[in-house]
Formats: structure tokens, sequence, C-alpha cells
């Protein structure tokens, strides 16, 4: 399938339209310095206060609408969505670089299965009763906030963004989605085909700037909860405008995820699994990539060079290529930044470079914003390698002596997203995991998240958790007591 340019419009009380000052975002193509994937609306303010107005006003008859019948919108929006899945992945990789064979069809399908997912928990927006006086009914119920406020990131926008409309629309909340202007192209037509099955008003999807359009939704007066999927730095701006209306906020966060491998693993299986951990395959563009690799000094040697070698072999390539195992960083603002800790790290003492770095002059793949799978191991746990988010293909494997020493290690920081253990005991593993300061740990596994199991960081990572059933419920619903005195009237 061919890639083609894709001009995407906003959607805004059940109409598509332009930004009303008439500026657009030019979206560029990774793979392809200088060629662009399509363009969306540049929305500021007034955009905003127009989707959010026609949000608010939305709202009303929304909730009152049985969760199981929102349910059943929720699943006509998923045989739609999975219609055009296919067209959805190509875009995802015209626009962020994720490649089509090992990543961005597998997104394209997990938005699908969140609709699914979410489409059947109906049944489970409910209270409960409590003890009391015998002449007292005490119940509770769980009610919608209002207009929910949901930012996606570029790294996983499809993904991401349905995990925020599932879980909002389905408690009777109405939403204004604000996708990400570095790759708005595909979560916007996933967000549109469910906003044209909807009553117009409950979902309305806007495009543009941080500065120019997020910070106006953040900080509209009507907007109930804001929901953000971004940087840490992101995250606590996002606070600020929060704390001055005390709103209910979810965010995930940046992390600096550790992964601790033990002597007794089993090597090449390990260097594999590894992989997949680190979201290679996302260029390590990913808030849970585990990224620093804690070795028992042991294997440390071995390890790494087993590492290496499976790294090295890895296919980079245009995205929309079936061969590549993983394509472009997803702009030149972000390849800029990830080729300066490449050089850095060449020139840090104490550090070595085992594979990767950057093409060759010369090469094909500077036609891209392209870095090859790079493993750096580190005297220490002391360089920058081991406390920044360096959101790129990068591994810095990190010596260690003792399981207390890595568990040290893996709590210096303040991040807490993700972590994953290796170990053939898996008595110890599952001990490292509950010692770990981290809201998702895998054990013996690279793989993502699974649905319906809660995700979220500690610390600096977040606060609330997504993809699940307990997470929709705190944190897109609120909890009201009734008290019903039995005896009145008697």
């Amino acid at each position: 399938m061919e890639t083609r340019y894709r001009e995407e419009l906003m959607y805004i009380d059940g109409k598509e339209c332009e930004s009303v000052s008439g500026r657009w975002i030019d979206v560029e193509n990774p793979s392809h310095i200088g060629t662009f994937a399509g363009r969306a609306p540049r929305a500021n303010a007034e955009d905003v206060d127009r989707a959010v107005q026609a949000a608010y006003r939305a709202f009303p008859e929304w909730k009152k609408l049985r969760p199981q019948d929102r349910g059943i919108l929720l699943d006509k929006i998923a045989d739609e969505v999975e219609k055009i899945q296919e067209e959805i992945a190509y875009t995802i990789a015209s626009e962020n670089g994720n490649a089509i064979r090992t990543q961005a069809r597998g997104e394209a399908k997990n938005g699908v299965d969140r609709f699914r997912y979410y489409s059947g928990l109906g049944t489970e927006i409910k209270g409960t009763t409590y003890p009391g006086p015998n002449n007292f009914l005490l119940y509770s119920r769980r009610e919608p906030l209002g207009v929910v406020a949901g930012i996606t990131p570029w790294n996983a926008p499809v993904q991401l963004a349905v995990a925020k409309m599932g879980a909002a629309l389905l408690t009777g909340n109405t939403m204004v989605l604000k996708v990400a202007s570095d790759a708005p192209l595909a979560a916007m037509r996933v967000a549109k085909t469910a906003a044209k099955l909807l009553p117009p008003g409950v979902l309305n999807v806007i495009s543009g700037s941080g500065t120019e359009c997020g910070d106006a939704l953040c900080a509209h007066p009507l907007v109930a909860k804001i929901s953000l999927t971004g940087s840490t730095d992101v995250g606590k701006s996002v606070l600020h405008h929060a704390a001055d209306r005390v709103l209910n906020t979810t965010l995930e966060l940046g992390g600096k995820n550790p992964v601790i491998v033990f002597e007794d693993v089993k090597i090449e299986k390990t260097a594999k699994g590894l992989i997949p951990g680190a979201r290679i395959a996302r260029q390590g563009q990913s808030c849970s990539s585990g990224s620093r690799v804690y070795v028992h000094r042991s294997i440390f040697e071995e390890f790494t060079q087993a590492l290496a070698k499976e790294m090295s072999a890895l296919k980079v390539g245009d995205a929309c290529d079936e061969e590549s195992y993983l394509g472009a960083i997803s702009s030149k603002v972000q390849f800029d930044k990830v080729s300066g800790f490449i050089r850095r790290a060449q020139e840090t003492p104490g550090v070595k470079m085992l594979c990767g770095g950057l093409p060759e002059a010369g090469s094909p793949l500077t036609e891209g914003y392209h870095v090859l799978p790079t493993v750096f191991t580190c005297e220490n746990d002391d360089t920058f390698l081991s406390k920044l988010e360096l959101f790129g293909p990068i591994i810095a494997c990190i010596p260690f002596d003792t399981e207390e020493e890595a568990i040290k290690m893996a709590n210096d920081t303040h991040y807490g997203l993700a972590a994953f253990v290796w170990s053939s005991d898996t008595g110890r593993a599952i001990r490292v995991a509950h010692s770990i300061d981290a809201g998702w740990v895998m054990v013996n596994g690279g793989g993502g998240q699974i649905q319906g199991h809660p995700y979220g960081g500690m610390k600096q990572s977040g606060l609330g958790r997504e993809h699940c059933l307990e997470g929709m419920l705190e944190s897109f619903t609120e909890l009201k007591g009734v008290l019903v005195n039995l005896d009145y009237g008697k």
C-alpha cells in the first residue's frame, strides 16, 4: 500500500472544520526528510472554546444514556475503525516513523481492541450499599465528571487516544481530544470516525501546539478533567492549570526505566527479550522503554556482547517498508536531541559504544531521521545515560554485584513508571519486582501493557492508572454517597 498525503480537518459539534485562523500544521514524513505526510489545522484558544462549549452542551443528554448503550456505540465504533485499520497503520508509519511491520500495524489493531474492551464495561459502572441504621438506606453511585480534556502524544498516537476516548465516553463524560501536533493525522482519522457515530458535541477533535491550543484547553473553565500523556515537564505545567480549579487529573509522564538482569538468566533469550522491552521497534521513543540495564558483573561481558549482536542485526529503514524492524526518529527536533546524546556518550569517560550510533555519511539512511540501534556499556551508574530519558534506540548497560545494589540503583531516580526483571529464580524475581519503585513491572518478558491491567507511574512519572477498569472508575467518575431516611412519612 502506497503512502499518500492526508489533509485532516478538526471535528467540532458534529462538523468537520478548519481552524478559525485558517492556519495549518505541516506534518513531515521522518523517513524522507523534506517530504510531508499531510497537514492538520492549527487551532488556537478560539477553536478550543468552540470545542469545549460544544462538549459542555452535549454533556447533560449524553450522561443520561445507560452505560450499556454507550458501550454499544463504542462497539460500533470499533467495527468502523477496523475497516480502515490498514490505512491507519500506514498513516502512523508515515507521520511518526514507527515501522509498519513491528509497530504501526499492531497499534492500529490495538485501537480497535481498546474500543471493544471499553464497550464491554458498561455494567461495571456501579456503586454499592453500605451497612447503617435499619431506618436508613446507604448507597453510592458513580457519576461522570463533565467535559474531559484528552491530550495525547506523538509516539503512540492512536493507542493512547483510544484509551482516553474509551474510558471518558463510556463513563458518560464528553470530550475534547487534542492530538499531538507532530503526529496528528492517524489519531484524527480514528477520533473523527468515532465522533461521527456519536451525538454532536460528545466527542470533539482539535489539533494544534501545546502553547496555542493545549494550554487554552487545560485552562478552560468548563473543563472538568484533564487526561494527559506526555513529558514530566508538560505534566507539571498541566498540574498548575488543574490546581487553580482543583481538577481531577490523570498524568502518564516520562520514565527512565530500569532493567535488572541476574546471573542465572538464559543469555541469548534474555538479550532478545530486552529489545522489545527497550521499545526499539519504536526507536526507543516510549515512556516505558527499559533503556538502563543493570547486568550482574559475572555475566556482564558475555551478555552485553550478545545484546550488541542482536541489536546490530535489526534492519533500519523506511517505516513503510515491510522489511524494516525500526523506522525513523519522529522529527528533526527529536533526531538532533538523540544524535547529541550519542555524541556526548562517545566522549564520556568510562563509556564504550558496542554497536550502533549514527549512519555513515552518504548512507541511504541519512535521507531520513534514522539512528542505528545502539548499545553502550558504562563503568558505573553515574553517567547521564542512566539519568536522562533519551527517547532514542539506545540501551546503556551497567554492572552490579548484589541484589541490594541493583535495587538501589534502579530506584535512584525521580521517575517511577516501568521496570523489567530477568531471573530464572522466580521467587527472587518477584521479590525484586516488589522492591522497585515503579507503577508497572514485567518479570521475564519485554512486552507491552495488556488491556485491563493497571498502568501508570509513581513519583514524577504520573498520577492515576489507565487501560483498566479500576483506573477508568477512579479517574473518570465521581463516587457519590446517598443516604435515604426510610422512616420519613411514617
